[in-house]
């Protein structure tokens, strides 16, 4: 089996590097809490270190180092982060092919060995931990299988009812009803999920408020340990659970979120926003294949139906590399195949009953 070749998979490290040194500036300049903002500048100091590091390896087998510039998801990343904030894209920054939730604690507690001036407090790094593990909120992710939702179902469906060979007006009214039954489930099946997981969320919370008023010291015990998990010492991770127990409001944030995951202010945010953009982003992916039907008929319109959804797919998979560190390429091509796989289906079983029908 040939070996890989040290070079490329320094450059390969080197590019993880640059490319997480880049987020995390980003998310530095954006985040409004100080504290975090200077947890993230920490981050990019480490990365841009490793990079240092790699570098030195390349020029110990090639005096040519690279100069490497942060890839396509980096800086789609760091778009969003600036347009909506570093909480709309920390979640996907744990998916990054150069990351995972192991390396990502351990880079958090050697900024915070590092000394730095005005030391998080728990209730800080509580807020930073939950919001990095609140994937349940990622709205990036939820945005791109949304629309892929709306896209690829409602396709189908034009397609099936196109190989029927029905009259074009015909296809246009049951790819709009497609486009608000599909909208209005979605927006539904979202409510009630976010709905139930603030009702389920606010039953803990009331919980561990009992138990941090009748069990205090169990409690301090539970954050000593939560502390000495994440790699604090055990004296620094007592001394800090003693002072935060002293304050239940502080303690009991501290608690929820470490304990339970939970962020006590958003409790998985609210039902109706995620309602409306739920039907929104249906929406805006069923429209593409049902549009050409509003000027266009006969093989035409499934022509440029067939067109319009195949862009529309390949950006969606393109999106999907946001979080999945897969290749634009690929995962452009792949979502486009699956998805004129399922529109080829419906089109013959279509195609099939409109036979059948007609004799």
């Amino acid at each position: 089996m040939p070996q890989e070749d040290p070079r490329r998979r320094y450059t390969a490290n080197l590019q993880g590097e640059v490319d997480s040194a880049a987020l995390y500036r980003t998310l530095a300049q954006t985040e409004k809490n100080p504290q975090l903002a200077q947890v993230y500048g920490r981050l990019a100091a480490i990365e841009d270190a490793h990079a240092e590091y790699w570098k030195d390896h390349i020029a110990t087998i090639d005096h040519l180092v690279p100069r490497l510039r942060p890839g396509f998801r980096t800086r789609a990343l760091a778009w969003l982060a600036r347009r909506f904030g570093p909480a709309f894209v920390l979640p996907s920054v744990d998916t990054l092919e150069h990351l995972d939730s192991g390396t990502y604690d351990a880079r958090i507690i050697e900024a915070l060995a590092a000394g730095a001036p005005g030391a998080l407090t728990g209730s800080t790094l509580a807020r930073l931990e939950g919001r990095h593990r609140g994937m349940g909120g990622n709205a990036l992710r939820a945005a791109v299988l949304g629309a892929n939702d709306g896209l690829v179902s409602n396709l189908s469906l034009v397609m099936g009812v196109a190989g029927a060979d029905l009259a074009g007006h015909t296809i246009l009214v049951t790819g709009l009803a497609g486009l608000i039954a599909g909208s209005c489930s979605m927006a539904l099946g979202e409510w009630l999920s976010v709905n139930t997981a603030r009702e389920s969320a606010q039953r803990q919370i009331a919980t561990e408020a009992d138990e941090l008023e009748q069990v205090p010291e169990e409690e301090k015990e539970e954050l000593s340990l939560i502390y000495q998990a994440k790699g604090l010492p055990e004296d620094l991770a007592k001394s800090l659970a003693g002072q935060l127990i002293t304050h239940k409001k502080t303690a009991l944030d501290t608690l929820v979120r470490e304990e339970l995951g939970i962020d006590p202010e958003e409790l998985g945010g609210s039902p109706w926003a995620a309602a409306s953009t739920s039907f929104l982003l249906f929406a805006v992916g069923a429209i593409f294949p049902v549009a050409p039907y509003f000027g266009l008929e006969g093989m035409p319109a499934i022509i440029a139906s067939l067109v319009a959804s195949g862009s529309a797919l390949f950006l969606i998979g393109a999106g999907t590399t946001l979080f999945t560190g897969r290749g634009v390429l690929s995962s452009g091509v792949r979502q486009l195949l699956v998805g004129f796989a399922a529109a080829g289906v419906t089109y013959g079983v279509g195609k099939l009953i409109g036979v059948a029908v007609t004799n």
